[in-house]
């Protein structure tokens, strides 16, 4: 008889990798789903304006698996689940990639076709952007925090620079996630609860990260 221990060890083994990725992949695939169905003219979840739509959802997912990222650790501590570990290089690969999309949306959807293709006139607008609206300095500083994290992020690297090196760069993630909410938060604004929530699941991990190296301290 197989027994549970036999079955939790199968799926770490055969199928937490391949589940992961195809979880991480779904919003991407999702969203190039609902293009497809605006491009051939069907009924779509991408409303009036799909470019706004498109940036601020690959935004949005981003933020969420950066969060998601974080918390692999606490739940790893905290829960019997050790092999969740495995994955949390997926994950934060998941998040500068989505990241990087979302740049790409904003450059290249947003500013590049309201300079009528323009490459210098979406530079200008970019440059003005940078200048007048916080929420777009603090992401842009984000993703650029993300950049050396997804860099230095395969066992070639961490051989390279050293296992204490890595940590103390990775340890960008945490002010990297902090811009990255009140990114979010700034562009939101108004009433809405998200960036509360956004704000107070980054507040609880950074907590948990602060009591275990206060412990390591004190030990």
């Amino acid at each position: 008889m197989i027994s549970a221990a036999d079955l939790t060890r199968t799926f770490n083994r055969n199928w937490l990798n391949p589940l992961a990725f195809w979880l991480l992949a779904a919003p991407g695939i999702w969203l190039i789903w609902q293009w497809g169905l605006l491009l051939t003219g069907h009924p779509n979840a991408l409303g009036f304006n799909p470019i706004e739509t498109t940036h601020r959802f690959l935004g949005d997912t981003a933020l969420r698996i950066l969060l998601l990222s974080l918390a692999v650790s606490p739940v790893r501590d905290l829960t019997p689940w050790r092999s969740v570990m495995k994955i949390r290089r997926r994950i934060g690969l998941a998040a500068f990639w989505y990241a990087f999309a979302h740049v790409l949306a904003y450059l290249g959807l947003d500013l590049l076709i309201a300079a009528g293709m323009n490459p210098l006139g979406a530079l200008a607008g970019l440059w003005d952007d940078v200048a007048e609206r916080i929420y777009i300095t603090l992401g842009m500083i984000a993703f650029i925090g993300l950049v050396p994290l997804a860099v230095t992020s395969f066992n070639a690297m961490i051989r390279k620079l050293g296992s204490a090196n890595w940590q103390r760069l990775h340890w960008l993630v945490y002010p990297t996630a902090v811009l990255a909410v009140f990114h979010y938060g700034y562009m939101v604004r108004g009433e809405q609860l998200s960036p509360w929530v956004h704000g107070a699941i980054l507040a609880l991990l950074l907590a948990y990260r602060g009591f275990k190296a206060a412990k390591r301290t004190l030990k």
